[in-house]
């Protein structure tokens, strides 16, 4: 038995029957009927023996991760398609081949950061990554199949003693250690727990602690960093399909003091996510990031002013500051493109009451207002002054 076998990803002898035993899930088959594509059998007599029949008949040659993969990426570009208006990549040229990275990535939403990521590895021909996933979106047995098919591994934060919390922890940090510096894989976690509801991308210590966990004792924080090769990641939507439930999120733990999810919500806010439209999309892949501090609060800053660095900034961000009345809002964008926006923005914060709407609002202007803050301090940081010039200049380079 391996030692990371209760939070690992599933090995291609394992992948058909993980399959086999989804299509014959009813829960599963149930989520699939929910999406919508298959309403021309759904009030069929056995339309879930025939559904089931179907899905075996697409994965009966589906026997390894990177066959599974394959298929995953088409289910990708159809999202891209459908749901995307232009998807503009930045910084691929950072990543080498033979090399094992840890890219820490802003959070956005639940399944896409990732995937659009890996989509872009995979079309260049570099390995996807492990993905790290939160065990609070496991509670139902076929979406953890589906997303350690798709390379994720398990970061256990379920209310257990003090001590199983740690050996827990401790044993993703060795995963997450052992797949970089020995196998040269790569690892996507998000810079925080959940995703960014209010638009300010921040960089829990926490989360690096965590990652420090199996060393902390024998390594100095700033070496084990540099020795996974830390990558910045930020992600830009320019519509994001969750942003009322977002807003609803945040009101009502401000107004309560906590937010009490329904069982279901996390699975809605994954289709939503996945089907809704977004609009304009930006990956932007930054370089290694060199550490030379032992605090873990100085590291997470500096992994958060690098992703702060990054992001992209669309006209939804400029018009949210506009209808808020925020001063000396310059916008690299022609008028038609910033009312466009602020009409967009009016007709959604329409649909939610007043008290809500600021919590909406600031979802799509706090990334200008942080982003703004980093320009200011940039002498400071004089590594980041290239890219900010790049950034305000955008010319997308890469274009799937």
């Amino acid at each position: 038995m391996n030692k990371f076998d209760s939070i690992r990803p599933y090995n291609d002898e394992e992948v058909n029957n993980v399959l086999i035993n989804l299509s014959n899930n009813r829960r599963f088959l149930k989520m699939l009927f929910t999406t919508g594509k298959f309403d021309h059998i759904r009030f069929l007599p056995f339309s879930r023996k025939i559904l089931s029949y179907m899905f075996k008949r697409q994965i009966r040659h589906i026997d390894s991760i990177k066959s599974y993969q394959d298929l995953f990426e088409d289910v990708v570009l159809d999202v891209v398609k459908k749901s995307i208006d232009n998807f503009t990549v930045s910084g691929i040229e950072n990543i080498k081949k033979e090399k094992g990275y840890l890219f820490i990535a802003n959070h956005r939403d639940i399944t896409l950061d990732s995937a659009l990521l890996n989509l872009t590895l995979h079309q260049n021909n570099l390995t996807t990554t492990f993905n790290a996933v939160g065990n609070n979106l496991l509670s139902e047995k076929w979406a953890s199949d589906l997303m350690r098919l798709n390379k994720s591994f398990i970061i256990d934060r379920s209310d257990k003693s003090k001590r199983d919390i740690y050996k827990s922890l401790n044993l993703a940090s060795e995963f997450i250690f052992n797949a970089i510096n020995e196998k040269n894989e790569s690892i996507w976690i998000a810079q925080r727990q959940g995703r960014s509801k209010d638009g300010n991308d921040f960089t829990d210590p926490s989360v690096i602690k965590m990652i420090h966990l199996n060393s902390r004792k024998t390594v100095s924080l700033s070496n084990y960093l540099n020795s996974l090769n830390v990558i910045p990641i930020s992600i830009s939507y320019e519509k994001d399909p969750n942003d009322i439930l977002k807003a609803k999120e945040l009101y009502l733990t401000d107004l309560n003091n906590e937010y009490i999810k329904e069982r279901k919500e996390d699975m809605q806010s994954i289709t939503d996510g996945i089907t809704g439209q977004k609009g304009d999309v930006n990956l932007n892949i930054g370089k290694a990031i060199k550490f030379d501090s032992d605090s873990y609060e100085d590291c997470s800053e500096k992994i958060t002013k690098n992703i702060k660095n990054l992001y992209y900034l669309h006209p939804t961000n400029y018009a949210a500051a506009i209808i808020q009345g925020k001063e000396n809002i310059e916008y690299p964008y022609e008028l038609k493109e910033i009312e466009k926006s602020i009409d967009f923005l009016e007709k959604r914060i329409n649909l939610i009451p007043d008290e809500m709407q600021s919590y909406l609002l600031n979802q799509y202007s706090k990334p200008l207002e942080t982003w703004k803050l980093i320009k200011q301090h940039l002498n400071l940081e004089g590594e980041y002054v290239k890219d900010t010039v790049l950034l305000t200049n955008m010319i997308f380079i890469y274009r799937l």
